[in-house]
């Protein structure tokens, strides 16, 4: 998926199989968002926020095929152990996409006027990231008690 066009990343989305779905759509669209975060740090010349925002662009585009790997293997054992993957994974992109809403909101706060839009625009689809990651651990969960939810629902807090 990380070296999947765009087009074939959403023909792969839309098609009538079990993954990529939403988890792995979240993580490539927190992943968007850390790279407008990245435009913004460049045009800022700063290199730590630069350096950060890769750092979770990189990690975002790894949690969509952890996610799309953890579903379809859930499906095909209905283990516990896969099961716990379909949490751990979406708590992983929603804490990912909260660090990259976290970081373009500082970036929006410096921006110069034609970069603030960018940084905006990031702040937002990284925290629309973060929610979906939140819910699907609550669905994936099935009402059960568990500090997965407590972590994913922080971390999509705005």
């Amino acid at each position: 998926m990380i070296d999947a066009t765009l087009g074939g990343f959403l023909d792969e989305v839309g098609a009538r199989t079990p993954a990529p779905a939403s988890g792995a759509g979240a993580a490539v669209t927190g992943a968007i968002a850390a790279a407008l975060a990245e435009l913004v740090a460049r045009f800022g010349a700063d290199e730590p926020a630069t350096a950060e925002a890769e750092s979770l662009r990189a990690r975002l585009l790894r949690l969509a095929e952890e996610d799309s790997e953890a579903y379809v293997a859930f499906m095909e054992t209905r283990s516990d152990s896969d099961r716990d993957r379909t949490i751990d994974v979406p708590v992983a992109i929603a804490e990912a996409a909260a660090s990259v809403r976290e970081l373009a909101g500082g970036l929006a706060s410096r921006a110069n006027a034609s970069t603030v839009g960018d940084a905006e625009a990031a702040a937002e689809l990284a925290g629309a990231a973060a929610r979906v990651g939140a819910r699907l651990v609550e669905l994936n969960l099935r009402g059960a008690d568990d500090d997965r939810l407590d972590r994913a629902r922080a971390a999509a807090q705005n």
